[in-house]
């Protein structure tokens, strides 16, 4: 069965983010992205085919090296996905907080009504 990778299962690896963030800086060839980690190239190698297969990194060939560059574009899957829970904890927050106003107002007219009650 073959594995579906995306954009979440890449981010979801610190040594991948890493890897993103080292390559958001310049553009490199395996060999300088695994000097910058205590991984084997066998390690980074499976690090850099999950980042390829996820679209967040391009890796071309230049005669025997392999240099990898970063594409973020795959990452506005991410920020669309957090801009969502956003707008769902955004309403939820104020759908509340509505709620606590209006019971704290009632509180409060219910305390008046209580105390201005004349008894005969």
């Amino acid at each position: 069965m073959e594995k579906r990778r995306d954009v979440f299962q890449a981010i979801s690896d610190p040594t991948r983010r890493d890897i993103l963030g080292l390559l958001s800086k310049k553009t490199l060839n395996l060999n300088g992205i695994v000097d910058h980690f205590d991984s084997s190239r066998p390690t980074i190698s499976e690090h850099i085919k999950i980042l390829s297969e996820c679209g967040l990194i391009l890796v071309k060939k230049q005669g025997r090296e392999r240099y990898c560059q970063v594409s973020l574009d795959k990452l506005s899957e991410v920020t669309d996905w957090i801009e969502e829970c956003r707008k769902f904890y955004t309403q939820t927050v104020d759908s509340l907080e509505g709620y606590l106003e209006k019971i704290q107002h009632k509180d409060k007219n219910d305390h008046f009504k209580n105390n201005n009650t004349t008894q005969p």
